[in-house]
């Protein structure tokens, strides 16, 4: 089996849309969290989100361009780009061919998705756009991806809701382990902030009317957010024979399913993944310093992952820090999982830990370490990134600090 190097980190995300913004806010503890502007949210029982501010994607794209892509695959296709060039990959007919685009998306598409239906049921249009369906297909990140860099390799999309991201790096990371292809871009995007879309978390009852306080006694749900977050994984021989910067090194890699109820998260099967991550990794659960949390800001959900957290760590808890970035960036849905482990990496390699914003007072029922408000300067060689869906299905990603 080969090691895993992280050799590319790519994102757009609503803290910035670069890994340096994007790093630069999270040591500051700056919120993106605000006002919804990008659909009329004035029917909205839940008016602030997290979105990507000032985007105009015809910095990216030329106009027909830009007009065949949704916007969550537009986020797909720039963190893929930044990732390859921070990778300083140099395509070759045979890494093309050996190449894999393993990507996540919750929703796909979903402005194409509520536009078509808008000019279908409300204004009784006969038709709609004829790129409608290549635009909302949740694969379409990847098949962008795919096609600006001649990657001929396999090429996917997993959705798994809010684990989608997690589980196309995880499954990256053992193709490679395996020797099956040699190096892999992966990661997810997602673009939520659609009206039809947010009426529907609307009805779930799990959206906060403020901000995302995870892990406080007066958290009160999650805040939606969008991004692209993409990483460039290769061969541990590969990326030190051509000499590349390696940001860290994916370690291990464990998912469980809860088999329990479609909403309701289980601690049982949190803590499945988390071992099961730990054991791929061939380490002991005292070797994890820092834990990058799902960290959604409902009760339920804080609740229950740190009781898995203690069902894993058991004494070691109390020595473990861990921490919800999406205090500030939202919960990105199917991006997730890849936002949250490039913010992993970066805390590894940077020494530094982004702290759980928006803080308040302890939950009794959350009495962990969660780096309140305050980024921490801190050594750690492994830390955990977690990622907890609907439907029950989890996964756990193990990061190792790069050597020095």
């Amino acid at each position: 089996m080969h090691r895993v190097a992280i050799t590319g980190m790519g994102v757009i995300c609503p803290l910035g849309k670069s890994i340096p913004d994007f790093w630069e806010a999270l040591t500051r503890g700056q919120t993106a969290i605000g006002p919804i502007e990008l659909t009329d949210s004035s029917t909205l029982k839940c008016q602030n989100g997290a979105e990507v501010r000032d985007y105009d994607p015809g910095r990216f794209f030329d106009l027909q361009r830009s007009e065949s892509i949704d916007r969550f695959a537009q986020f797909a296709l720039i963190a893929a780009r930044q990732a390859i060039e921070d990778a300083g990959v140099q395509w070759s007919p045979e890494l093309r061919s050996t190449a894999a685009v393993i990507t996540g998306s919750c929703a796909g598409g979903q402005s194409a998705v509520d536009k078509g239906f808008f000019e279908l049921y409300r204004r009784g249009r006969p038709r709609v756009h004829p790129l409608t369906i290549p635009k909302t297909m949740a694969n379409a990140g990847a098949s962008h991806i795919a096609i600006e860099f001649g990657i001929t390799g396999p090429a996917f999309t997993i959705s798994t809701a809010c684990s989608s991201s997690a589980h196309a790096i995880g499954l990256a990371y053992t193709t490679i382990a395996s020797g099956a292809v040699s190096l892999a871009i992966a990661g997810g995007s997602e673009a939520p902030f659609s009206y039809g879309m947010l009426k529907a978390w609307e009805a779930l009852r799990v959206i906060s009317p403020t901000t995302c306080r995870p892990f406080s006694i007066d958290r009160n749900g999650m805040i939606l957010g969008e991004a692209g977050a993409m990483i460039v994984l290769e061969t541990m021989e590969s990326a030190l024979a051509r000499g590349a910067h390696i940001h860290g090194e994916l370690a291990g890699f464990g998912m469980s399913s809860d088999a329990c109820h479609i909403t309701h998260p289980s601690s049982d099967g949190a803590a499945s993944a988390m071992q099961r991550a730990l054991k791929n990794a061939g380490i002991q659960p005292e070797c994890i310093g820092y834990i990058n949390a799902h960290g959604t800001g409902t009760e339920i959900n804080d609740s229950t992952e740190s009781a898995a957290v203690r069902k894993v760590f058991g004494t070691h808890a109390e020595k473990l820090a861990l921490s919800s970035t999406k205090s500030m960036h939202g919960h990105t849905l199917g991006a997730a999982g890849a936002l949250e482990a490039i913010a992993s990496v970066l805390a590894l390699g940077k020494g530094i830990l982004p702290p759980t914003a928006n803080f308040t007072q302890p939950d009794p029922r959350c009495s962990l370490d969660v780096v309140p408000n305050v980024a921490r300067s801190a050594e750690v060689e492994y830390c955990l990134s977690n990622s907890f869906a609907f439907g029950g299905l989890n996964a756990s990603l193990v990061f190792r600090r790069a050597y020095r």
